[in-house]
């Protein structure tokens, strides 16, 4: 298997893990979960932050599933995971509601992936933003 194909399948393996776990919290986000009210509620955001972390979350599912937009997927991914991590380690705390840290364990993987795909991925940058041609890290 040559490194190109190896690489492409990483690759589709971050996406579609990014993108199941972000699907499959949007169940519990738009139902009313109360797990996720109680989550939101802690946070002074219910019920406009939930709904709208679940948008923000199905667009960057999309997006990550969508080859050519991938990479805006992972920084909608990143983006929206550093919330939900800072989230647990400042107010929430990593076990929430006794769930034995699975919904921070879910955030960090879904970071990781994002940042991962982002610097895979960083070559499609210079397509928006001509300038960063001149550097070398967007070459690669």
């Amino acid at each position: 298997m040559t490194r190109n194909k190896i690489t492409r399948i990483v690759v589709w393996v971050l996406r579609i893990t990014a993108a199941i776990i972000l699907l499959q919290t949007l169940f519990f986000k738009f139902t009313a979960h109360p797990d996720s009210v109680y989550i939101f509620s802690t946070l002074n955001i219910e019920p406009w932050g939930r709904v709208g972390t679940g948008i923000l979350e199905l667009v960057a599912a999309i997006l990550l599933l969508w080859p050519r937009y991938a990479f805006w997927g992972a920084i909608t991914g990143v983006g929206v995971m550093v919330g939900a991590i800072f989230s647990h380690l400042f107010i929430l705390g990593i076990n929430v509601n006794n769930d034995g840290g699975v919904l921070f364990t879910l955030a960090l993987a879904v970071f990781l992936s994002c940042i991962i795909l982002v610097l895979l991925e960083r070559k499609v940058l210079p397509e928006y933003i001509p300038y960063l041609e001149r550097f070398k890290f967007f070459k690669a």
